[in-house]
């Protein structure tokens, strides 16, 4: 199963493709979707339409795992990120890629093993997970794996999480 882990946002993009066989991680792509800020907000979805087109395009995975909205304090901030996170739910439909969403607390449960791990914690565990050199950056893209991750090991229950 080629997994397209997600963590949505307007500014960064994070994404992670890995693949999960016989319970072993391969990394097979990450990085992330950036937009400058002093573009009008249709460019800036766009362009993060066109670069997850392109990550499907090159990588077909069987699945995308996005990280759900939490409420943010930031009202227009909240707004914008959930406008990304349907561009990238979009690009995933378009293709007929299955979507699956957990939230903060079960990615870090799914990682981890503990809904309370802090940020470190969660990165460490990634690193380690997917044999990688070092914790990948900015952030974004360490969640965006850390989400596909949490996806690899729903397993059985991964129909609970399925966008419906």
């Amino acid at each position: 199963m080629v997994i397209l882990g997600i963590d949505p946002g307007i500014a960064i993009m994070g994404f992670g493709v890995i693949e999960y066989k016989g319970n072993q991680f391969k990394t097979i792509d990450y990085g992330a979707v950036t937009t400058d800020a002093k573009e009008i907000i249709p460019i800036r979805l766009k362009k993060i339409y066109e670069g997850l087109e392109d990550i499907i395009a090159k990588h077909n995975p069987s699945v995308m795992a996005i990280e759900e909205l939490f409420f943010n304090k930031n009202a227009k901030t909240a707004l914008l990120v959930g406008h990304a996170r349907g561009v990238a739910i979009l690009a995933a439909a378009n293709k007929d890629i299955p979507i699956f969403e957990y939230t903060p607390l079960q990615v870090k449960q799914g990682v981890v093993g503990y809904g309370r791990a802090d940020k470190k914690q969660i990165q460490i565990m990634t690193k380690t997970l997917l044999n990688l050199k070092s914790v990948p950056k900015p952030d974004d893209v360490a969640d965006a794996l850390a989400v596909a991750i949490c996806h690899a090991h729903s397993g059985v229950f991964e129909g609970l999480f399925k966008m419906k």
